[in-house]
């Protein structure tokens, strides 16, 4: 397949290197000093055991540049969609698809769903409608990111754990082309399987990250120490209620307890969630995808969110002082003086 990931950064990188080193033909949309590096010297991943990857990925500034396509992976956070999809008309062919693999709820949760709430726009996600009007909902497929990865610098992306990649058509159909995507991510070494439910796997992981993410940002402290200290396990168990109520009125069935989820996020060990990256580097935070659009929801559905209400003003406080700070917030140890 023609392939274009539209963000090469962690996650978009290492799915670029790894589905060109398979045999597709990838190209990658960025900018900056990343675009550079990428042109000149390809795109590098350092997997976690060691070994390097290097992709000769054909690397453009503009959507123009790269042409249609058969399949657009957006990879930018939540917060750039905007901005990534202003042209995206150059690389949507008539059959073209749209894979998305942003944290938290995505912007088209309620399009071809067919519940209580089918078509309504999540304005938190997308408050002027950019996304909806951009991208057919009939174009898209769904898919959860479960790995972790950090862009090590520019044109070098380190992979730290984990290489599933499930995804779904949004009504819950197997398709020929969800089996497509699949297919191409297996042969590239990350493990994909067809969901006919992808928004109950969606929930799964934006379970964890609604809480995990931003109790790190606020405190500083990795998963696993924010679930080896009992209030902040609480808190992260407070909110990942109020979340489960919210989705199970909204036909979602979680295959996990609360409690096997805080063991796999303590197992994961003394890693920093994305947010709290991206807090110490400077760039904007994923409030609304993680924290407002479960608030949302919870309007919607008429469920009370006192746990999740307060830790949602704390980070836009956040946001605010990372804002006018105009720099990241990082917690040096003493161990380092």
């Amino acid at each position: 397949m023609k392939i274009s990931v539209v963000g090469a950064g962690a996650i978009g990188g290492m799915i670029a290197v790894k589905l060109a080193l398979s045999g597709e033909d990838v190209s990658v949309i960025d900018r900056g000093a990343h675009l550079a590096a990428i042109k000149a010297n390809g795109l590098k991943l350092l997997w976690h055991d060691g070994t390097l990857l290097s992709a000769n990925v054909r690397a453009c500034e503009t959507a123009a540049e790269a042409g249609k396509q058969d399949l657009v992976i957006l990879a930018v956070k939540s917060y750039d969609l905007d901005q990534a999809v202003t042209h995206i008309e150059h690389l949507l062919g008539p059959d073209t698809m749209v894979m998305t693999v942003q944290n938290g709820i995505p912007w088209w949760y309620f399009q071809r769903e067919g519940g209580k709430f089918q078509g309504r726009t999540l304005t938190s996600l997308d408050p002027n409608g950019i996304l909806a009007l951009a991208i057919d909902a009939k174009r898209i497929i769904g898919s959860v990111a479960y790995p972790a990865a950090a862009l090590a610098e520019p044109g070098l992306v380190r992979h730290i754990e984990g290489d599933r990649f499930p995804v779904g058509e949004l009504d819950g159909s197997e398709s020929e082309r969800v089996v497509r995507v699949s297919e191409a991510f297996n042969r590239a070494g990350l493990r994909s399987r067809v969901i006919n439910d992808i928004r109950a796997e969606i929930w799964l992981k934006a379970w964890g990250s609604l809480s995990y993410n931003p109790i790190s940002a606020l405190t500083h402290a990795t998963m696993e120490q924010i679930c080896r200290f009992p209030p902040t396990r609480q808190l992260a168990t407070d909110m990942m209620t109020e979340a489960q109520i919210i989705a199970e009125k909204l036909g979602i069935k979680f295959r996990h307890t609360i409690e096997k989820r805080l063991e796999g996020a303590e197992a994961v060990g003394p890693h920093k969630t994305s947010m709290l990256q991206d807090l110490e580097e400077g760039r904007p935070l994923e409030t609304e995808a993680l924290v407002g659009s479960v608030l949302e929801m919870g309007r919607l559905t008429d469920t009370p969110t006192p746990s999740c209400s307060a830790v949602y003003a704390l980070l836009k406080l956040l946001e605010n002082i990372l804002r006018a700070s105009g720099r990241g917030l990082k917690v040096e140890s003493s161990a380092a003086h």
